[in-house]
């Protein structure tokens, strides 16, 4: 098992930025790769970015390409999603989630954590 928990969403404005960060524990995190995933209210759970296992590779969505940038800091266990120049359709529920591959495809993931909203006042 691995647990995974979100911290460091908030209210911001427009423009503005957050960080957040998903932190886990149990199994050897470090094994997997970490996407982030959001939903807004009312609409599907989206991928917004992946990092592998050793933080090579990264994948993003269209969406927020140059603007958001994941990284995994695996002697601390961590990944962090930055968002810069946020907008106000990035406003969501933020979800860090484990896959044993590196996917876009929200069923890939094994193991989620509760969520951290984000919301971006215009």
């Amino acid at each position: 098992q691995v647990q995974l928990a979100e911290s460091g969403g908030g209210l911001v404005q427009a423009g503005g930025s957050l960080r957040l960060s998903c932190a886990a524990s149990g199994r050897t995190a470090s094994n997997y790769a970490m996407g982030w995933f959001r939903q807004a209210p009312g609409k599907e759970r989206e991928f917004v970015a992946v990092i592998s296992w050793g933080g090579a590779r990264t994948v993003y969505a269209d969406s927020v390409k140059g603007r958001f940038a994941i990284s995994r800091d695996n002697a601390k266990n961590t990944v962090y999603l930055q968002m810069n120049s946020l907008k106000f359709e990035d406003t969501a529920i933020y979800y860090c989630a484990a896959a044993e591959i590196l996917s876009m495809g929200a069923r890939a993931y094994k193991y989620w954590g509760q969520g951290t909203q984000v919301t971006v006042s215009s």
